[in-house]
């Protein structure tokens, strides 16, 4: 009987979200203050700790934003975060041990705040809000927390969280009563669009883009209501609404010159989640023979807990999809048709030149249209400024803003031993 007990309380330990207990009420992490070259990046963008925030993440990039708002009332980025684990798949979390972060606008309260996190620090997404309910949907505890481990939630490793959390709890202390947290699955541009066209999800995803419009537009923070299973974004201000529109409008229009110009759509599947490619290249090094991530005591030290560190090394599989959703068959090699065929080629002429003769093996049909539709840019973590590489440094001084910059790609990715300096990417806003 005792047995069958331990074995149900530990199954519902696995299906369980990012389960937050507490850790020791006699910690003082979350008392840290913001990091100076952080409280100096305020200040060169005309900002200031007690600046109200708000927060955006993305799922396929593995990144997450906070942006400040300033006197003028509009917000502007402060700095852009790798995520260092996220779960489950594209899609919003329907239900309870589905392991998916979610998906949506949510508001954070000072009583969100978990100074006492077992995941160093940690505040609550608020999972499930209105939207969530009106579906029925389950589950709780979905964090944004420190580590690498992630059962439904953000892990962005202990120095990012650290940082994070003290700029929230700043900008709370100051009088901002809640900060609003935009959660998507991809950043919303015409290219992520038509690639994930026939996504059953994407009735929702523009149903969100809706409200990333409205903030991309006026640099305010959108007034969110639920309303027949839908997001509405409500505003008073013509001009606001005829400019989202006008956004919207030109959205489309891209959209659909991609797709004329033959952008296929694509299906990604994650083996749970996944890790912004600056910690995949960082930890190149830390892999089996079989490829996937070894999760030793020096990865422990830096991150904590890794969650199934075996799919992290290669990122999601890139399905093509025919035009009715359903992955497409791959071309069949040379050899197989030849042998389907039960005959080999002819043997080519003694006389003809070798290059004359020689058969190019085709493509399977996936990867064609994943050289097709990836866009051709620089790597995020080369383009990094005093970024991710820091926590691999193995100087015991931090690097200079301009040496770091020029650190060359393969230095500033080799695993190290000590963390030092901030380990955020810094990015500046486009108003």
């Amino acid at each position: 009987m005792m047995k069958r007990i331990a074995l149900a309380a530990s199954l519902a330990l696995a299906l369980a979200a990012c389960q937050d207990e507490s850790f020791s009420r006699s910690s003082t992490r979350h008392l840290s203050p913001i990091p100076a070259a952080t409280m100096s990046l305020m200040a060169q963008k005309g900002m200031s700790k007690d600046d109200p925030i708000l927060i955006r993440s993305y799922k396929k990039e593995s990144e997450m934003e906070v942006w400040k708002r300033g006197s003028d009332g509009r917000y502007a980025l402060l700095k852009t975060y790798p995520i260092c684990r996220w779960s489950g798949q594209l899609g919003p979390k329907v239900r309870e041990g589905d392991r998916q972060a979610p998906e949506g606008f949510y508001t954070i309260t000072p009583a969100q705040m978990n100074p006492n996190s077992a995941y160093y620090l940690s505040f609550n997404t608020g999972f499930p809000n209105a939207y969530d309910r009106s579906f029925g949907r389950t589950g709780g505890d979905l964090m944004v927390h420190g580590s690498c481990s992630s059962r439904g939630c953000f892990a962005m490793t202990d120095q990012n969280i650290a940082e994070i959390y003290a700029i929230a709890r700043e900008a709370l202390a100051s009088g901002q009563r809640g900060f609003q947290f935009q959660s998507f699955p991809f950043r919303m541009t015409a290219q992520n669009l038509a690639e994930h066209r026939l996504d059953p999800n994407m009735p929702f995803w523009k149903n969100l883009k809706e409200g990333s419009d409205y903030f991309e537009i006026t640099k305010e923070e959108p007034r969110v209501a639920v309303a027949n299973h839908r997001y509405q974004f409500n505003t008073t201000e013509s001009d606001a609404v005829a400019a989202v529109s006008r956004k919207q409008q030109q959205d489309e229009q891209e959209t659909a010159n991609l797709v004329a110009r033959g952008v296929q759509p694509v299906k990604l599947v994650y083996h749970d989640g996944d890790s912004h490619e600056s910690f995949r290249q960082a930890l190149a090094g830390s892999t089996g023979v079989d490829g996937s991530l070894v999760v030793d005591s020096r990865m422990r030290d830096k991150f904590g807990d890794v969650s199934r560190p075996e799919g992290l090394s290669s990122g999601p599989q890139r399905i093509a999809l025919d035009a009715s959703g359903k992955p497409k068959a791959e071309a069949p090699s040379t050899a197989l048709a030849f042998a389907s065929m039960n005959q080999a080629p002819p043997p080519a002429p003694a006389s003809a030149p070798a290059a004359k003769v020689a058969v190019a093996a085709p493509v399977p049909a996936p990867q064609v249209a994943q050289a097709a539709a990836a866009p051709a840019e620089t790597p995020f973590y080369k383009k990094m400024f005093n970024g991710i590489g820091d926590l691999f440094s193995t100087s015991s001084t931090s690097q200079p803003a301009a040496e770091t910059a020029a650190t060359p790609a393969a230095k500033a990715v080799a695993p190290q031993r000590k963390a030092q300096g901030p380990s955020a990417i810094n990015v500046a806003a486009a108003n």
